[in-house]
């Protein structure tokens, strides 16, 4: 495990500035407009090396059935990003914060639903078996980090949104599609770690 924590951390310590979901469009520039805090926890297994990810409950009203991290809102009560993707984590799949041992964050990641979700890099330590809340989230899986921290594996795609083609970048995993701002996320990182 001390060579994962490691490779993570000297991840971090990299230069790299956020990212937004406008950064393949050029000819759309971020709203100025105040941006709502949040945090996602981009966990990893120590034993297995594996990133665990969720399949949002097709039941939800923003981003229903889309592949996503554990996270969500900073609440007024948690201090720091970190505590919010440390609670959003702990109760969207029942993620025990002793055995998460925190590296560190990303910086920001601006989107297009005027959020800024912090990236909290975090290695899970111990035994877990993932509880899913069901009203939030359908699913609870793992890939390995090898697959979405390798700058080959994305590729960029499109399609139409407000009258214009946005692109964003996709990473395609078995039955799984993950684009969007979990992509994004990840390519940031892979930058980062490759």
């Amino acid at each position: 495990m001390p060579d994962l924590i490691d490779q993570m951390a000297d991840a971090l310590a990299k230069p790299g500035s956020a990212s937004s979901d406008f950064d393949l469009n050029k000819d759309t520039s971020a709203p100025n407009v105040k941006l709502t805090p949040a945090a996602v926890l981009v966990a990893v297994r120590a034993e297995t090396r594996t990133l665990i990810l969720t399949k949002r409950s097709a039941r939800l009203k923003h981003h229903p059935g889309q592949i996503a991290f554990p996270g969500g809102k900073q609440d007024a009560t948690d201090p720091t990003p970190t505590a919010a993707a440390l609670r959003e984590a702990d109760e969207e799949i029942g993620l025990p914060t002793a055995i998460t041992n925190v590296i560190g964050t990303l910086p920001a990641h601006q989107t297009v639903t005027g959020f800024q979700v912090t990236p909290v890099l975090a290695i899970v330590t111990g035994h877990y078996d993932p509880v899913p809340e069901v009203g939030e989230v359908s699913e609870v899986f793992e890939v390995p980090l090898a697959h979405v921290v390798d700058p080959a594996t994305f590729r960029v795609e499109g399609r139409r949104w407000q009258g214009r083609k946005r692109y964003y970048y996709t990473i395609p995993i078995g039955p799984y599609y993950i684009w969007g701002a979990t992509a994004r996320i990840l390519r940031a990182l892979a930058e980062r770690m490759s």
